[in-house]
């Protein structure tokens, strides 16, 4: 299976940061599989028209973070899923995604029921598991 990235040049979530985002997302929705390939560093920097040292950078957070793996002489694949954060860590990623999510969504003066219909909509749409 693959991914096809969009990426926003003059958005304010830098480039490697959406192709972070968009490979975590595509793993959490099932889109990607453990094992799944994802293109090489230069192929990918080739099709988005992107500096390959940004793809790096995003892969390299990735691997970091146990989403992906790099198997030498092979290429890159989705990795098997595993625990990479302690609880604290867990809970202080989430509040540092949240906080962005409630500024921005204040910023544009949304209230609270819509943000919590926008959440509830866009939990469904990726298909993210229930615990």
């Amino acid at each position: 299976m693959s991914i096809e990235f969009q990426i926003t040049p003059g958005s304010a979530t830098p480039i490697y940061q959406q192709v972070v985002d968009q490979v975590r997302l595509a793993v959490a929705a099932g889109e990607l599989k453990t094992g799944d390939p994802l293109p090489s560093v230069r192929t990918l920097a080739e099709q988005l028209v992107l500096n390959p040292n940004t793809v790096a950078r995003a892969f390299g957070e990735l691997v970091r973070d146990g989403v992906i793996e790099s198997r030498h002489g092979q290429g890159v694949f989705v990795a098997t899923k595993r625990r990479v954060f302690a609880d604290d860590e867990r809970d202080r990623r989430m509040s540092l995604a949240l906080d962005g999510l409630l500024s921005e969504a204040a910023a544009l003066d949304f209230s609270a029921a819509e943000v919590r219909a926008a959440v509830d909509r866009r939990l469904k749409e990726v298909g993210l598991r229930k615990r």
